[in-house]
Formats: structure tokens, C-alpha cells, sequence
């Protein structure tokens, strides 16, 4: 068996934690390129799901601050903002492995390696962590996040 290459955090984050950014200094962080891949990303997400998004701070000073997406009461993932970019983060439970297991080959490459080396959670899940580097890779984020919580048809509109 190939060992797993686990996703590293090489990338500069706002970890200031008693700070809650604005979003003027989180648009300069990014960078502009990053910033509107970040909100043509958040529009797809619109279209599918009735979105919250909130400014959080989870999981320590590693992470650091990002936006919590959430589906009514349903996760659907975090975006960390990075220094030049953002970073996806979507938990995928078992049922769900499966299901992307399936599509896999479907997948972007970047996706795929994604998810193969996913931060295992629970017997086949776990957590997905991407660095966007492409409008590309968003269909395939949101097909991630579609195995986690179906699309409302029709969605709603900003």
C-alpha cells in the first residue's frame, strides 16, 4: 500500500485569533485573482443551497480564520483564508465515501489526490483539504459538497 502524502499547511494564515479580520484586509491577504475565485466559488454554492456563511475561527491557531458555509443546521465546509489563496475544507462521513469513491474518476487529478489523501475520519471518511488554484477545481468542490448534502433544486438567488 502507498503511504498517504497528507496536506500540508505551507501557506500563511490569519491566525491571529483575538483579531476577527475585516473583510478589506482578508481581500488583501488573498489577493484580488483569489478573492473573486472565492466569490464565484460562494455564487455556485448559492445556486445549490439556501447559504449561511459566518466568520469562524475553529479548530485552533493552525487553521485559522475562515468562513463557515452551512446548508439550514448542514455543514457544508470551511474555506481558510490562505496568502494568496483560499482552502477548502469538506468532511466527508462514510456513506459518503462511497459516493465519491464512485466518481472518483471523474474527478479532477488535483480532486482526486485530495481525496486520497484525505485526513481519514471514522472507517472510509474523513476530512478533504484543497488549496484552489483554479476556477477548475470549483464544480468538482461542489460535487464534494453535494455527496455531503444534496442540492435544493432551484436554488436560491443572493
Amino acid at each position: 500500500m502507498t503511504e498517504k502524502i497528507r496536506y500540508e499547511k505551507t501557506k500563511k494564515r490569519l491566525t491571529e485569533k483575538f483579531h476577527q479580520p475585516p473583510e478589506g484586509l482578508i481581500r488583501l491577504f488573498m489577493g484580488d485573482d483569489a478573492w473573486q475565485r472565492l466569490m464565484r466559488f460562494e455564487e455556485m454554492l448559492w445556486e445549490r443551497y439556501d447559504l449561511t456563511r459566518e466568520m469562524k475561527f475553529p479548530f485552533g491557531n493552525e487553521y485559522g480564520w475562515g468562513f463557515r458555509y452551512s446548508h439550514k443546521k448542514s455543514l457544508l465546509l470551511y474555506v481558510f483564508f490562505e496568502e494568496g489563496g483560499f482552502c477548502c475544507t469538506i468532511s466527508i462521513n462514510d456513506a459518503g465515501a462511497q459516493k465519491v469513491d464512485a466518481m472518483l474518476g471523474d474527478l479532477l487529478s488535483e480532486i482526486q489526490a485530495a481525496w486520497i489523501n484525505r485526513y481519514a475520519c471514522g472507517a472510509d471518511g474523513g476530512w478533504v483539504n484543497r488549496s484552489v488554484e483554479s476556477d477548475d477545481e470549483l464544480p468538482d468542490l461542489i460535487r464534494l459538497i453535494g455527496v455531503k448534502v444534496k442540492p435544493q433544486k432551484g436554488g436560491k438567488a443572493k
